[in-house]
């Protein structure tokens, strides 16, 4: 699976249920298990489920195999592990404390985000996007 393809799946899964701020960091220089980590919050417990049930649902739309997804019990952070992709899906005060974009954050990767107040809308095509790698 070609990994901007799969970055550019689980931002717009995220986007599709409000996902705030949304950072994506390249971890190959830090271990050879995955090749990113995407990091993002929600507003609730629901919307936390809501998101990683997305981002899980794209994995499957892309015929990915062996997804899991830990946390859903309480939902303050759900983990979906897509293989080559990380995501943590995090309330606002959960990834404070917990401080991820230190841990992962030495190479962030530039995406283009939906503006905040067109979240909601529909997903443009995957030419309107910059996936830069760095």
């Amino acid at each position: 699976m070609d990994i901007q393809k799969l970055q550019r799946a689980v931002i717009d899964a995220l986007e599709d249920v409000k996902a705030q701020d949304i950072k994506v960091f390249n971890t190959t220089h830090l271990t050879s298990l995955f090749d990113r980590v995407v990091i993002a919050s929600a507003t609730s417990n629901r919307q936390t489920r809501a998101l990683a049930s997305s981002v899980a649902d794209s994995g499957r739309a892309l015929d990915l195999s062996g997804i899991t997804i830990e946390g859903e019990d309480t939902g303050e952070w759900v983990v979906v592990d897509l293989g080559d992709v990380v995501v943590h899906i995090m309330q606002p005060a959960i990834r404070q404390y917990y401080n991820l974009e230190e841990i992962w954050g030495g190479k962030p990767v530039r995406v283009k985000l939906l503006p905040e107040s067109t979240r909601a809308a529909p997903v443009p095509s995957d030419s309107a996007y910059d996936d830069a790698d760095n």
